[in-house]
């Protein structure tokens, strides 16, 4: 190709490839498996010291406390994003959001229409909102296709 016709095409940044489905699905369940037992061993402790709050307070600030870092591991192991934090944040925490309500709405399904016992009815729960949880940070909160630079035509 000429050196004149090449210099009239325009520069395309290259695209990073998504991160892989299956290796991104393991590190989000791994990083929420242990979210979840720090989560359970914080709030036992610092209930256990008597902190003079109430055990709700207790419970509230942890899971709050815990929401940022596991925020940024899923952002770079589980979904190996590249999101600037001023929109995938918002994001993350609109989708924590949703999923409570969803974990709400599933729970009274498996409890209150469906009758399962507890342990099953709550495995359930928990895979289905995890499920959706998953499918939504990786196609909205974290997608590179939305962080790419317009580049004009």
């Amino acid at each position: 190709m000429s050196a004149a016709l090449q210099s009239l095409m325009r520069d395309v940044p290259p695209m990073r490839p998504e991160a892989p489905l299956f290796g991104g699905l393991v590190a989000f369940i791994a990083i929420g498996g242990v979210g979840a037992a720090t989560f359970v061993v914080l709030t036992t402790a610092l209930i256990w010291l008597d902190t003079g709050f109430a055990d709700w307070m207790v419970n509230t600030a942890c899971y709050a406390g815990l929401i940022v870092p596991i925020y940024l591991l899923h952002r770079r192991y589980s979904f190996a994003s590249d999101a600037p934090h001023r929109w995938a944040l918002p994001r993350y925490m609109a989708v924590q959001g949703m999923a409570l309500l969803l974990a709400a709405l599933f729970s009274f399904v498996v409890h209150g229409v469906l009758a399962m016992p507890t342990l099953p009815a709550s495995i359930l729960v928990i895979a289905l909102t995890s499920g959706v949880n998953f499918m939504v940070l990786r196609s909205w909160a974290f997608a590179r296709a939305h962080w790419g630079v317009a580049v004009p035509a």
